[in-house]
């Protein structure tokens, strides 16, 4: 019983069926992806064009002189600042020990109404340490004084 296709065409017909399979197994694996990444933002560039209200992102920089608030309920709000702007944050829930105004943290959560509604919040970890991103905001507005920050961060 035979085909009627030649062993090359065989060939073909198999290659193509096997990239489609491929195409649509890695379409499937981005689309479930697309929903668990989260974009890294400074106050610059949520001034410049805030997200979307649905979007959930992470905001770093450092934590605003004089803007740390606790109302109760476990509730804090503050700013996070790189320098040129800032975010007003809301969090409920237990700060890390290490958070401080003047230091670097990072927040995850979702951006609406002019407020940024965090569901973690990053604090650095050590007097040596700053986020990555952190770095790379603050280098980005020119305030990155690398002798006060992190020496590991600044290469």
């Amino acid at each position: 019983m035979k085909s009627g296709l030649k062993p090359k065409h065989r060939r073909l017909v198999f290659v193509v069926v096997a990239m489609l399979i491929l195409a649509a197994a890695a379409g499937l694996i981005l689309s479930a992806l697309k929903e668990n990444i989260v974009f890294f933002y400074s106050p610059s560039d949520i001034a410049a064009k805030p997200p979307t209200a649905e979007r959930r992102i992470r905001v770093g920089g450092l934590v605003e002189a004089d803007s740390v608030e606790k109302p109760g309920g476990g509730v804090v709000r503050f700013r996070i600042t790189d320098t040129a702007a800032s975010v007003p944050v809301v969090f409920r829930g237990i700060l890390p020990d290490l958070f401080r105004e003047g230091q670097g943290v990072i927040a995850e959560g979702k951006f609406a109404d002019g407020v940024f509604a965090a569901s973690e919040v990053l604090a650095k970890h050590d007097e040596t340490y700053m986020p990555r991103e952190v770095v790379d905001a603050l280098k980005k507005t020119g305030q990155w004084k690398p002798d006060e920050k992190a020496k590991g961060s600044a290469k």
